[in-house]
């Protein structure tokens, strides 16, 4: 899913918008020591980004869910745009696309999931109380009188000494978990897991690979709004309906056979009436040599699968380099979203409606992709390739980043590094951007030059304990070692600062994140993300006409990867 932060901290003063007509960039300091190229602002056509996230957000293209025909409109048409900006087919065989196989997967016919014994005897309601679903392609999910174990942050983490499931065979069993870190909650960054920023062990995905590595039957995340950041409204819309996974040989029998999450009340209410509080056993979870505590309830839940294999596409177009055309620099968004997402928060003038349009998310980032091409054409070719990759099923967990980093068109050795686009601010103009993972790599550098040229400042996330760094298509290439920045519009609003960029980010996260409400109309702020598809662009441009090579910093632990798949390559630049 996107960033819930993506959508709030943006916008920056639209008396700033002249950049567009300045003259060539300085370098800064940091930047002249880097060899980083001054680069003059490009005019971003507005007119034309906001036709074409008003296109991408219709109600015609229903939500732009893969394998539908929202897909096929939205895949032509990114096609069609990006070639009418001057780009060439930078797919496979000379295509615009990219193949991405994968399965559908929608339950259907879900029993509740009951819970027998001691007095926890219950029957939880599918969607009000808990979703479920199952990553195995099999027609039929059944699970009864599976013993039930609580498993705390359900981590095993050798490396730092941690593991929440030692002692304790779980095989066959269902796995309670709790969301996010151990030490999400510590007010600064020190503790085992980084203190309030969280780990890759605090995502939902890895608990749901962990589980299928101990050989559970099923894991259940505890939601609470607090460390998911996100409320259960949000898993309801994302957890039901169809569901998308990387095709595979094996059909996926290495995973659990169900995952799920259930509400935080019925948590409470079903581990009380097992004789255990669910608060203590969360705080005994805190702290190292935590153990696994048995349950005496037994679970049964079952439900159909719907399965349908579908090949999704990503969309590549390349501007080619004039000086080193076998190095490239890419420029990422996800095109895709949820579809129709059931009942949820309609427009006022909509009632009942039940299309999830995504303008926010993630029409603003996609249509930003065609604005950069447009604007990157008429400059004129950069000494790098330029690549524009939109790709599917972000929402699904990243898989067509996911796939591309796993069978690039263009080497990952040869990719220079990158940008991220993922939900672009409304909430109007603002005096910082944001960094999602500040710190990690050079290109730092080049975003602390572009800014320079606004005239704003640059702050860290001020969330890291909601693990945004994990959750967008950057991590996809950060983690096979492409170093990739990921910026957002800031959260000090010019009119109402801080105070008005939080209220701005609770009110879409409460009534507009993944609901229908995400509308066309819901965008009446367009002078922030004109702005930040300025500096996109400058940061890109940087990237591309520089003859160096950014790294991640020392002790990254993505640093490693990289220097080898550079091989012979000055890993210091």
């Amino acid at each position: 899913m996107a960033s819930l932060r993506s959508v709030s901290l943006i916008a920056i003063a639209a008396a700033s918008l002249a950049l567009a007509g300045c003259g060539t960039g300085t370098k800064s300091d940091a930047s002249a020591a880097m060899n980083i190229p001054a680069v003059a602002p490009a005019k971003i056509d507005m007119a034309a980004y906001q036709e074409d996230v008003k296109q991408l957000a219709s109600d015609e293209f229903d939500g732009r869910a893969p394998g539908t025909k929202g897909e096929e409109l939205t895949v032509a048409y990114l096609a069609k745009q990006f070639e009418a900006a001057g780009l060439k087919p930078g797919g496979t065989n000379g295509s615009w696309f990219q193949d991405v196989p994968l399965v559908q997967i929608e339950a259907k016919n879900v029993s509740p999931m009951t819970f027998t014994g001691a007095e926890a005897d219950t029957a939880l309601k599918f969607k009000d109380d808990f979703v479920i679903g199952s990553y195995r392609v099999s027609p039929k999910t059944a699970i009864k009188d599976s013993d039930v174990v609580f498993v705390g942050y359900g981590i095993n983490a050798p490396e730092r000494g941690w593991n929440d499931y030692e002692g304790k065979d779980v095989k066959g069993k269902t796995v309670l978990i709790l969301v996010n870190d151990p030490d999400y909650q510590t007010p600064g960054l020190e503790g085992e897991f980084g203190g309030r920023a969280m780990t890759y062990y605090g995502r939902w995905t890895y608990k749901y690979e962990e589980a299928a590595r101990q050989g559970a039957a099923a894991a259940i995340i505890i939601h609470d709004t607090e460390p998911a950041a996100y409320g259960f409204n949000v898993v309801q819309s994302s957890w039901t309906g169809p569901q998308y996974m990387a095709d595979a040989a094996d059909n996926h029998m290495n995973e659990t056979q169900a995952n799920g999450w259930i509400s935080n009340d019925k948590a409470q209410k079903l581990i009380a009436g097992a004789g255990q509080d669910l608060a203590k056993l969360s705080e005994a979870a805190k702290k190292k040599g935590f153990k696994p505590v048995d349950l005496p309830i037994k679970m049964s839940v079952s439900f159909d699968n719907d399965i349908k294999k579908t090949m999704s596409k990503n969309v590549i177009g390349i501007l080619p380099g004039t000086k080193r055309a076998d190095e490239y620099v890419l420029y990422t968004g996800h095109w895709d979203h949820l579809g129709h997402c059931g009942e949820g928060v309609a427009p006022a003038n909509k009632p009942g409606d039940v299309i999830c349009n995504g303008a926010v998310d993630n029409a603003t980032g996609t249509a930003g992709l065609i604005a950069l091409a447009r604007a990157n054409s008429a400059t004129g070719a950069a000494d790098r390739s330029q690549v524009f990759l939109a790709v599917t099923a972000e929402e699904s967990g990243l898989l067509g980043s996911e796939y591309y980093a796993a069978n690039p068109v263009y080497p990952l050795a040869k990719t220079v590094g990158g940008v991220n686009m993922d939900a672009l601010s409304i909430a109007g103009p603002a005096k910082n951007i944001v960094v999602v993972g500040k710190g990690k790599s050079d290109l730092d550098a080049y975003l602390t030059a572009a800014v320079k040229e606004q005239g704003r400042t640059i702050t860290a996330e001020p969330t890291p304990e909601k693990g945004f760094y994990y959750r967008s298509d950057h991590f996809s290439f950060a983690k096979l070692g492409v170093p990739m920045i990921y910026f957002e519009g800031g959260d000090d609003l010019v009119t109402g600062g801080k105070e008005a960029g939080a209220a701005f980010a609770k009110k879409f996260e409460e009534g507009h994140y993944h609901a229908p409400s995400d509308e066309y109309s819901l965008i009446t702020n367009w002078d922030g993300i004109a702005q930040d598809l300025g500096l996109y662009y400058i940061v890109g441009r940087m990237i591309a006409m520089s003859d160096s090579w950014p790294n991640w910093v020392k002790g990254d632990e993505f640093r490693a990867v990289r220097d080898k798949s550079r091989e012979g390559a000055d890993a210091t630049k």
